[in-house]
């Protein structure tokens, strides 16, 4: 079976003490009725055909089945290729900025949009270390030291937000993006 392409970035695979081998995720994917299944790194990235368009359906049907298949939860965050080009390409912040030696710009999926108030208390939280921006479902993390040396963590944003995120490095998406993604857009400035 086939459908639209999707891209879903799930929590919790291969840290914490959980490993999940790449071969075996493509296979929980296929047994979903998914095609074209793909993973890209061994940090839980599955590229994929899905016979349905609701992603928040398509978030439900794969957290259900890995928390049935692997006996814990994994948040899973499922984007469009398109969704995925205008993500890669958002700027943020200054290149001044994202360029500075030391510097690092992750970013994290969201289920939806914060509340007003959860991203008012994070970004009032901000540090001359860390920056933070929020675009749609996205929290762009500007870390300005090494990620272990920052006062903040997935966990602690985690706790702020009052919702599950993960977090991939910059890099990571723009390398996916640009493997699977939709024709470019142009890039847009926060």
């Amino acid at each position: 079976m086939t459908g639209a392409r999707h891209i879903a970035f799930l929590r919790a695979i291969n840290v914490g003490g959980h490993t999940v081998k790449m071969e075996r995720l493509r296979q929980f994917f296929t047994a979903l009725g998914y095609a074209n299944v793909e993973t890209f790194i061994a940090s839980g990235n599955v590229i994929f055909d899905a016979p349905v368009q609701n992603a928040r359906a398509i978030e439900e049907q794969i957290e259900g089945h890995l928390r049935e298949s692997l006996g814990y939860a994994v948040a899973t965050f499922v984007r469009t290729p398109a969704e995925l080009a205008a993500i890669a390409q958002y700027e943020p912040f200054a290149a001044a900025d994202l360029e500075a030696d030391g510097n690092a710009l992750y970013i994290a999926f969201l289920l939806a949009a914060p509340s007003d108030e959860a991203q008012q208390a994070l970004l009032a939280a901000r540090t001359p270390t860390d920056d933070f921006h929020f675009h749609g479902r996205e929290l762009y993390w500007l870390c300005r030291t090494q990620v272990s040396d920052s006062v903040f963590s997935g966990a602690r944003i985690e706790r702020m937000l009052g919702m599950p995120v993960t977090m991939r490095n910059a890099t990571t998406v723009r390398k996916l993006a640009a493997k699977y993604a939709a024709p470019q857009v142009s890039g847009v400035r926060g």
